[in-house]
């Protein structure tokens, strides 16, 4: 065999072997990127839905419904416009219902697959300790709110199709491949209706193209518009998502001067900053800022930005300063949508937030990382490897750190207690801390926790509105009474106090007003079952009879498992005469909620009436099992035995319903006629 044969067969081995040693290689980085990962994440596998999970997912009706795919894409009205994420909770839960431990690890999961493509973005710009910035991102502690929060699939979902954008289009510019360009514009879409921030895209990708080239033309323009196009679209909605949520209200939390928008935005960006370098004091929800505008240390973060910005651009001929610009640019473009330019809810709490900066802290880190990896590149082979090994501490000392932050989330009393030991002047903590509580059974607890609230936001209706509930629940009817209204002066158009104040009047008897009440409820709130329920009720004492009817069936609509409206619907219904209907109401008022003993006893009272008396008598013992001093079930089983012909047995149940509850003259009756006749 000739030399060159012989040379050139080795040379395709060599280069063969060396190709299956990099992907080997590439392989078990993207394997020590999901295991970094799952490791600083264990706690959530613990973890159990938290604050607003409900709002998103699990009293969600979209996304429990069965039917409920064209509701998230056709209606502003269920939680936010995030209709993709919307829907994939919607897939999660036809998978696994409302078990947590799913859902975090899909969450999870996508924060390692994301960690996974700003690893090969980084690469493919040839941007250096590429691995290394995606593996530090990855772990960072500032993630923690986003991946270990079920209602951030909205950050890891987006941020996975924004990442993947970013891939497709830069293959697309080095390959020209049109079927990359079309899976970019495809998956920037997707990452815009998973969430609406996403829509930076257009102007991270035009800065990618300025850092590259030093310039913008004709052509990158054209590539990004229809981009641009989304972006618009879905900033609009946003918009009107959020003016649909926030009410117009000049002393709202989150009305806010132009200067003090501007203050919001300058200072920003240097929290977040502080925050990636300094990740020892994260908060859920952090002290909100008193935004000065008369004093002139309040504008040092301003002028420092204008500094800094002046300064790089001053410089910007130069690479390393150009790549600068790049990652700082990207940094505060990520930032743009959050930075107090527009109305975000969440201002009233705070203007910061640790998942605000999930795609943003990426830019920073890789921006540090490049800068030290060249030098640490360069030293001396001693050197070299003492660095590495800080580098591995450093790794650990994150991963740490997150697993700590970690476990805050796995339960929502944690997190609370958690931000209000860092943030003592945290209203919504103390409120939502208070709900716990008052779920718990622990009403004084619960009381001082609202009362706090309001001491520190004396606006703060829901906390007013609570405190309404825990005395209704104590029996202050009048105390109650009071705490409602105080709620409706604070917030006129409070539905759920309209509902509580609605429903505490019927129980005062002031029926009329009680009517009022619950009618602006459904006005302010039209799809809400519980004020529906309560109309029916007070309808009911009217004696409008025919309306109520029509209020548990929407009830029942909005609502398909309410027990209670089944049960108020088949007294309704028995009322009107149209037994059938009451019948079959009881009975899906009992195969919901089984240990309802309150229709239980309706159940065995209709089937007495339409004949069917053992069937009767089994619903009404039944109740007594589930409730053994309801005087109703003992004077109804009564009945129903003495038709049955068992006198003895409805006389002692008589004598139980009377003993139990003194002036109960119909069981006093039946007794004296019963006993007549021994």
């Amino acid at each position: 065999m000739p030399i060159g044969d012989t040379s050139h067969q080795t040379m395709v081995l060599l280069r063969s072997a060396m190709k299956a040693c990099s992907v080997r290689r590439t392989w078990l980085q993207v394997f020590g990127l999901f295991v970094i990962v799952f490791l600083a994440y264990q706690p959530t596998w613990r973890a159990g839905f938290i604050w607003d999970d409900d709002a998103h997912l699990t009293k969600n009706v979209a996304v429990l419904s069965p039917n409920g795919l064209e509701r998230i894409w056709s209606s502003l009205q269920y939680s936010h416009y995030y209709p993709l994420t919307l829907t994939t909770f919607w897939v999660e839960h036809r998978l696994w219902e409302l078990r947590p431990l799913p859902y975090h690890l899909v969450n999870v999961a996508l924060h390692a697959a994301n960690a996974i493509l700003l690893w090969i973005f980084l690469r493919r710009l040839g941007v250096p300790g590429a691995w290394t910035a995606a593996a530090l991102w990855a772990v960072h502690s500032v993630n923690v709110e986003t991946a270990a929060w079920v209602t951030e699939l909205k950050n890891t979902q987006s941020g996975f199709f924004f990442l993947l954008a970013l891939v497709l289009y830069l293959r697309f510019e080095d390959y020209l491949s049109t079927r990359d360009y079309w899976l970019a514009l495809a998956s920037g879409a997707a990452g815009m209706a998973s969430k609406p921030s996403t829509v930076v895209l257009p102007a991270i990708i035009l800065l990618l193209a300025w850092w590259r080239r030093g310039r913008w033309n004709l052509v990158d323009l054209l590539r990004v518009a229809p981009l641009v196009v989304l972006a618009a679209s879905m900033s609009l909605l946003t918009v009107i998502e959020q003016r649909h949520h926030i009410a117009v209200d000049p002393n709202a939390e989150w009305t806010f001067t132009i200067p003090q928008r501007l203050m919001v935005a300058t200072r920003a960006p240097w929290f977040y900053a502080s925050s990636i370098l300094w990740p020892f004091q994260l908060c859920f929800v952090y002290p909100r800022w008193e935004l000065k505008t008369d004093t002139p240390t309040a504008w040092i973060p301003l002028a420092a930005l204008l500094a800094a910005a002046g300064l790089l651009w001053w410089f910007r001929t130069r690479r390393r300063v150009r790549a600068t610009i790049f990652g700082v640019g990207c940094f505060v473009v990520a930032l743009l949508p959050v930075l107090g330019f527009f109305d975000i809810y969440y201002f009233q709490y705070s203007f910061v937030a640790d998942h605000f900066q999930y795609l943003a802290s990426a830019a920073i880190i890789a921006l540090l990382t490049a800068a030290v990896a060249p030098c640490v590149e360069a030293m001396p082979h001693p050197w070299l490897t003492t660095v590495r090994s800080i580098g591995v501490v450093v790794l650990t000392i994150l991963m740490a750190l997150t697993y700590r932050q970690t476990q805050t989330y796995t339960s929502s009393e944690q997190l609370f207690r958690s931000t209000i030991a860092r943030n003592p002047g945290c209203w919504m903590a103390h409120g939502n801390l208070g709900n716990i509580l008052f779920y718990q059974g622990r009403l004084a607890e619960a009381s001082d926790q609202y009362q706090q609230a309001l001491r520190i936001h004396p606006n703060d209706a829901q906390a007013q509105n609570n405190l309404g509930v825990i005395s209704l629940q104590s029996g202050k009817i009048d105390g109650a009474i009071d705490q409602f209204q105080w709620a409706l002066r604070i917030s006129p158009d409070f539905a759920e106090a309209h509902n509580n104040l609605g429903n505490v009047l019927t129980q005062a008897g002031r029926i009329p007003e009680a009517i009022e009440h619950l009618e602006l409820a459904l006005q302010i709130k039209p799809n809400y079952p519980e004020a529906h329920y309560n109309l029916a009720v007070a309808l009911k004492r009217a004696s409008q009879v025919p309306m109520a009817i029509e209020h548990y069936m929407q009830a029942l609509q909005l609502k398909p498992d309410y027990s209670e409206a089944y049960n108020g619907l088949g007294i309704a219904l028995a009322q009107t005469g149209r037994a059938k209907g009451a019948i079959e109401a009881f009975e899906k008022a009992v195969h919901l909620r089984p240990d309802y003993a309150e229709a239980q006893c309706n159940l065995g009272v209709a089937l007495g009436q339409a004949g069917r008396i053992p069937e009767g008598i089994a619903h009404l013992e039944k109740a007594l099992r589930l409730k053994p001093d309801y005087p109703e079930a003992h004077y109804n089983l009564g009945i129903a035995l003495e038709q049955a012909g068992r006198i003895p047995e409805a006389i002692q149940q008589y004598e139980d319903a009377v003993k139990l509850r003194p002036d109960l003259l119909g069981a006093q009756n039946a007794l004296r006629r019963l006993r007549g006749r021994q």
